[in-house]
């Protein structure tokens, strides 16, 4: 699958939108439209649907997109400058493609101080994927080293996917864990 990048020779100046990944899809499927519809008559102010929508967008588009964006603003009725500011804010929403098993590596001072260089490493090594890169060849992994997962009690903390593990986490627990998704017994991304 492959996803239009920004002009990267271009010396024309672009908007922060503009620099996104495009995906390939453009609109939500009518059973999306549905959800967000139910998620919005829970709430006084529509609005607030907005981070609900924008975990939907991104599992209909596979990430979200400036195009997911649109849409998510088109179907609340909202502004689409509200709806980037939200989705650009938060590093819950992947702006760009990832793989099926997607690794966050939090480095942050507690993680660092209880080895999370040394599992990053690993978790590149074993994927043969480099921090921020996107996905493998194959679609599988992509990691992403992260600043904080709110685990720093707790720490080294990794998040695959949208599972956090935190407590023990070292080299045998990464390799338990991906050997899992290797199988097919751990839930994909955006699923």
């Amino acid at each position: 699958m492959s996803h239009a990048h920004p002009h990267e020779t271009s010396n024309e100046v672009l908007a922060p939108g503009q620099r996104l990944q495009e995906s390939e899809r453009k609109a939500f499927s009518p059973e999306a439209v549905a959800e967000i519809q139910a998620i919005m008559a829970q709430y006084p102010d529509k609005m607030a649907a907005t981070l609900p929508a924008l975990y939907i967008a991104q599992r209909e588009f596979g990430f979200v997109s400036l195009a997911a964006m649109r849409a998510v603003a088109d179907v609340i009725g909202i502004p689409e400058a509200h709806v980037f500011g939200v989705a650009t804010f938060y590093t819950m929403y992947q702006k760009a493609p990832v793989g099926k098993f997607h690794f966050q590596v939090c480095t942050n001072i507690s993680c660092a101080l209880r080895g999370a260089a040394q599992l990053l490493e690993k978790v590149c090594e074993r994927t043969g994927v480099t921090p921020g890169q996107g996905p493998s060849p194959d679609g599988m992994w992509s990691v992403e080293e992260v600043e904080c997962l709110a685990g720093c009690g707790v720490a080294p903390c990794v998040q695959v996917n949208q599972d956090v593990y935190d407590e023990l986490v070292d080299e045998d627990k990464l390799v338990e864990v991906m050997e899992a998704c290797k199988r097919g017994d751990y839930r994909p991304w955006a699923h």
